[in-house]
């Protein structure tokens, strides 16, 4: 689990095909302070498992499925990357609970600005519009924000400068693609209301 508290951008320096995928190379400095082998990474909002380190970097593998369902699966190197390291019993709660399996791929319909804050309006993908609502979380890219308002296919959210300068959402244009994940809770309440019964 992690909390949507980016710890610093990393730098995408290899992009390396694999059977099952493609490996990544990322540069990082702070989520290696204390990272093994086996530990677990969210890199843009997608939790994956160290499966190497080198010098001033890890690796981690990327399935297809995954490639499929979110932005991975069209970064290069030099892309700038949110990274996390995964939540310990010791680690403050400052976002909220994020698992790193991403929901879906939105995309920025427009970027404006209320002052110093920048307002970015994202469309959803239809079957994840229900979970989203006005003063909820979500995670966008890894990052933890309020939902400012519901739209009519999406939502918008504000991002302070301390956002906009320490993750990636500060480089955000129409027609940027992100990665989603609604509020696990969200999705717990409608599994409840549904009699515990999954839905196809």
């Amino acid at each position: 689990m992690f909390t949507g508290i980016v710890e610093e951008i990393g730098i995408l320096r290899e992009v390396r095909p694999t059977d099952q995928g493609v490996e990544l190379t990322v540069q990082a400095h702070q989520v290696l302070e204390d990272a093994k082998i086996g530990d677990s990474i969210a890199v843009s909002g997608v939790c994956l498992t160290v499966v190497d380190l080198v010098s001033e970097a890890f690796r981690v593998d990327v399935v297809a499925e995954t490639l499929r369902r979110t932005t991975l699966g069209a970064v290069s190197p030099g892309a700038r990357l949110n990274l996390e390291r995964a939540v310990t019993l010791q680690t403050r709660l400052g976002g909220h609970l994020v698992s790193g399996h991403v929901d879906g791929v939105g995309t920025v319909e427009e970027v404006g600005f209320e002052g110093d804050s920048a307002v970015v309006e994202v469309r959803v993908p239809a079957p994840l519009q229900k979970y989203i609502a006005e003063k909820g979380s979500v995670a966008v890219d890894g990052v933890s924000l309020t939902v400012m308002g519901v739209t009519e296919k999406g939502f918008r959210v504000a991002l302070i400068p301390h956002t906009q300068k320490e993750t990636t959402l500060g480089e955000l244009r129409s027609g940027s693609r992100v990665n989603l994940e609604v509020d696990v809770v969200a999705r717990y309440v409608e599994r409840l209301l549904r009699g515990g019964h999954e839905v196809k």
